[in-house]
């Protein structure tokens, strides 16, 4: 009997890759079904008996490798690991095949006698299909074979499979429970995939004092017994690219064992942005007290030679490996040392001669064209300047775009640039050390506006690289798995999909009982965090309502504090009904950031009235002193309950100071915010009443508010439509309206896609319309991104959102306006609609530019908008 049925994501009954782009794929889909299609389903489990694992003897090692993981999957699951066997004539009963086409004989053998096609597998890159085969040969009963058209197709296939029968990529690296099935079965309907952006991973960075400190106790340092887990969670996440550690740190220099480990496992290297031809910035300060005639300035105008000579040197490590080279993506180009800006007044033609001689390096040392080594360009920061200005690279070189830093992308092919063969990528921040804030301690990203950004970046080209900022990696378990899946294959993540998302991936990692309630409390969590980084809240981020006769009015910052306490009651009525294997990955997960943020906002609330209660000496205040301090104490209790869980297993991994910041870096340790005790003579003034609260709404005569989700009627214009995106950005509704599909040329004025509100004003009188948009930036450099407004009919008038990114001082307008943006993560837009009459009136916005995201429309009749709107 079969107890348990697995089908999932593309079950393609001989379809081609090359038609796969087109298909819905669904969001970390488990759906757990009966037997499918016209074979019977294979049975990968049988009482708790796993099938045998094969693998040719001469495989790749990270074929081998993966097929030992997968095997040891098999016990995760059914209790007992299975064998792995690398003879055919061992083989009987049920096999699970692994290979590559072309250099498994085993599959090939298969194949050359016609059981199965692979035709669209041949040259395609990390492509797997997987088939079942009756009978393949003597004493096998049925095969499930996995074939990859190179050897990381062989992995993702393989780690594909494992996903589906409940291992979470995270089983490691966030204690995510495997669930005990004694029975498993998968479809027997052909499986295929692909991916859709050649490079996707992450960078490990900002790592001290967390992940430093962490890998030191565990591992004694950021060595190759530490990569190893991180090397398997990116590739059971379909990765296939890292960025290494890189503060103090070097990566092929501290421990070689990692290179040499990470290419037998087949992850291809590289290293950051600032840190070119293979050499961490680490290094030349490391050469340099070895040997001051290696070292010195890191100015290729003035140590052009030493300079030179440190770069080959990476270059030739790279070629060290015994018959071949590590395979990697070597970064060109140059910043300045420790990953600031260049000199003043650098030229673009240095930089061109720069990477002309990095290229002849290249070229010299591997005996091949530089254009067969894969090269990347970062564009970040100042960098891109030079590439406004004109600087030229080679067709060959990716060139890779950057977000502010703030996950907001600053430039993107135009669309009517001509190809390049070296292509276009993203490099994204989920983490950041800088200005205005850094932002390390927990995570505060939002998947849905990841979504919208990933998805304008693919649309305009950005197809040859993905890679995001991930700091220490945990905590950002949850965006980092999505912008993986996103990356694998854009063209699947929908609204629809993405929609879905959070509950899919809840039914994943902790089972489909709680799924909907898990989902739910994991965007809410992403949106509350999101509103405001945890680093720049203080006591005067969010306004109070004030005192009044009948008890204290919490305004804008009650209401928060009162969705905070409602979503943390959610959490702990849910972690309730959870095995009690699930409870440390659910503590990681869910329970830790909701309780660590909600209690330094109410820390920050009690601040709050303790200042406003002190300065006129109401002995309330007191009763917001102890909170205080009480808040204060319990931020220290969870960091030691994360440290403590799964016997010590993360201690040092939430280190991070996230208190008390004063400017843009982190403190340098955590503090209590400054509280006033009031004194009295009476024991009424000592006895620190406990306030009483209550809620007292804003007058509403003079604002309107609508969420843009609340649209009266729209109209398609050239294939585009205003759509909901659910859960997009922090406005009156529960979601945003952006023109899809993204990625098209502007619209003429008052000829775009449009949205109409019907607007009910109480009273004649000068109005004005605030627009809530997310801050988006323009990434054509034009000038800002624009929507076009009209009333009543009335003429189009174009508004623009015109913000510049800084990586330093915000002196200019447009870079105060991007710096209170990404603050706020909201830019408002004001527009002067003059006298209107009472009564009803006719709202339009048309499309104008791409990459605007609607989240809010508040018309004022003399009160101020306000800066926030809901929780």
């Amino acid at each position: 009997m079969i107890d348990t049925a697995v089908s999932r994501r593309t079950l393609l009954a001989g379809s081609a890759l090359g038609a796969l782009a087109a298909l819905p794929v669904p969001a970390v889909a488990r759906v757990l079904a009966g037997q499918t299609g016209s074979q019977p389903a294979f049975p990968l489990i049988v009482a708790g008996a796993p099938a045998t694992v094969f693998v040719d003897a001469g495989a790749d090692s990270a074929v081998r490798r993966v097929a030992a993981s997968f095997a040891e999957d098999l016990g995760r699951v059914g209790g007992t690991p299975a064998r792995v066997v690398d003879t055919p004539a061992a083989l009987t009963g049920t096999v699970v095949m692994i290979g590559v086409l072309g250099a498994s004989p085993t599959i090939d053998a298969l194949v050359a006698a016609g059981r199965f096609d692979v035709a669209d597998l041949r040259g395609s890159w990390e492509a797997y299909r997987r088939v079942v085969v009756d009978h393949p040969m003597p004493g096998v009963a049925r095969a499930l074979v996995i074939v990859g058209a190179d050897r990381r197709g062989a992995v993702f296939g393989t780690y594909d499979l494992s996903e589906t029968i409940g291992v979470s990529p995270w089983y490691w690296f966030a204690d995510v429970a495997v669930t005990r099935q004694r029975n498993v079965t998968v479809p027997a309907d052909p499986v295929a995939d692909r991916p859709r952006v050649r490079y996707r991973g992450f960078f490990i960075n900002d790592e001290d004092p967390c992940l430093s400190g962490w890998a030191k106790k565990h591992f004694g340092g950021v060595n190759a017994a530490m990569y190893a887990h991180v090397f398997e969670l990116l590739l059971r996440m379909k990765g296939n690219y890292l960025w290494p550690a890189m503060w103090g740190k070097a990566f092929a220099d501290d421990d070689p064992n990692s290179m040499v480990l990470a290419d037998a496992m087949g992850v291809v290297m590289g290293n950051s942005h600032h840190e070119p031809m293979l050499r961490a910035q680490a290094e030349w300060h490391r050469h340099h007290d070895e040997d001051p005639t290696r070292g010195g300035a890191w100015d290729y105008s003035r140590n052009r030679d030493n300079l030179r000579r440190f770069w080959r040197g990476g270059i030739e490590r790279m070629m060290s490996k015994p018959g071949g080279r590590y395979e990697s993506v070597v970064t060109v180009g140059m910043r300045g040392d420790g990953d600031e800006a260049m000199a003043e007044g650098t030229a673009t033609d240095l930089l061109e001669r720069i990477v002309t001689d990095q290229r002849a390096i290249i070229a010299d040392v591997t005996h091949r064209p530089a254009a067969e080594t894969p090269q990347v360009w970062a564009l970040y920061k100042e960098v891109q300047d030079y590439y406004d200005h004109g600087m030229k690279v080679p067709d060959d070189v990716t060139l890779l775009f950057a977000d502010d830093n703030w996950g907001d992308i600053r430039r993107l092919p135009d669309p009517a640039a001509a190809p390049r063969p070296g292509g276009y990528g993203i490099y994204y921040h989920f983490d950041y050390v800088g200005v205005p804030r850094n932002y390390k301690w927990l995570n505060t990203n939002q998947i849905e506006k990841v979504w919208q950004q990933m998805d304008l970046a693919y649309a305009r080209g950005a197809r040859a690289m993905w890679i995001v900022n991930v700091g220490d990696i945990k905590p950002m378990e949850y965006p980092l798995g999505f912008f993986l899946q996103q990356a694998w294959n854009p063209e699947a993540m929908t609204p629809a999909t993405l929609a879905a998302y959070p509950r899919d991936w809840a039914a994943a990692t902790f089972g489909p009982a709680q799924a909907a309630a898990i989902g739910e409390i994991v965007t809410l969590y992403s949106r509350y965090a999101s509103r405001r980084k945890p680093e720049l809240i203080d006591e005067t981020s969010f306004p109070l309502g004030g005192v009044t006769a009948d008890g204290l009015d919490g305004g804008v910052f009650g209401a928060m504090i009162v969705a905070w306490d409602a979503l943390e009651a959610k959490m702990t009525a849910v972690r309730a009904t959870l095995r009690p294997d699930q409870l440390d990955g659910w503590f990681q997960l869910i329970e830790f950031p909701i309780l660590a943020v909600a209690n330094l906002y109410r820390m920050y609330y009690a601040t709050a009235w303790n200042r406003l209660l002190a300065r006129s000496n109401d002995a309330r205040a007191n009763y917001f002193a102890d909170a205080v301090e009480a808040a204060y104490r319990r931020d220290g209790e969870l960091t030691r309950q994360y440290h403590t869980i799964h016997h010590g297993k993360w201690d040092g991994m939430m280190a991070q100071v996230h208190m008390n910041y004063v400017i843009w870096n982190d403190p340098t340790q955590q503090t209590m915010p400054s509280i006033v005790r009031v004194g009295g003579d009476t024991p009424r003034d000592r006895q620190q009443p406990r306030p009483r609260f209550v809620a007292k709404p804003a007058p509403a005569r003079d604002l309107v508010v609508i969420a843009a989700t609340d649209f009266a009627r729209t109209e398609d214009r050239d294939g585009l439509r205003w759509t909901k995106v659910a859960n997009l950005g922090h406005g009156a509704g529960t979601g945003a309206m952006v023109a899809l599909p993204q990625g098209r040329p502007s619209s003429a004025a008052g000829e775009g896609a449009w949205l109409d509100y019907d607007v009910t004003l109480p009273r004649a009188g000068a109005t004005t319309l605030t627009l809530y948009l997310a801050p988006t930036l323009d990434t054509l450099n034009r000038g800002g991104v624009r929507i076009g407004v009209s009333v009543d009919g009335g003429a189009m008038r174009p508004v623009q959102a015109a913000l510049q990114a800084t990586g330093g001082s915000a002196d200019k307008p447009d870079q105060a306006r991007w710096a209170t943006a990404v603050c706020d993560n909201t830019v408002r837009l004001a527009l002067d609609l003059g006298a209107l009459a009472a009564g009803r009136h006719r709202l339009r916005l048309s499309r104008i530019d791409d990459n605007v995201v609607v989240e809010t429309l508040v018309l004022s009749q003399g009160a101020a908008a306000p800066a926030y709107l809901g929780a």
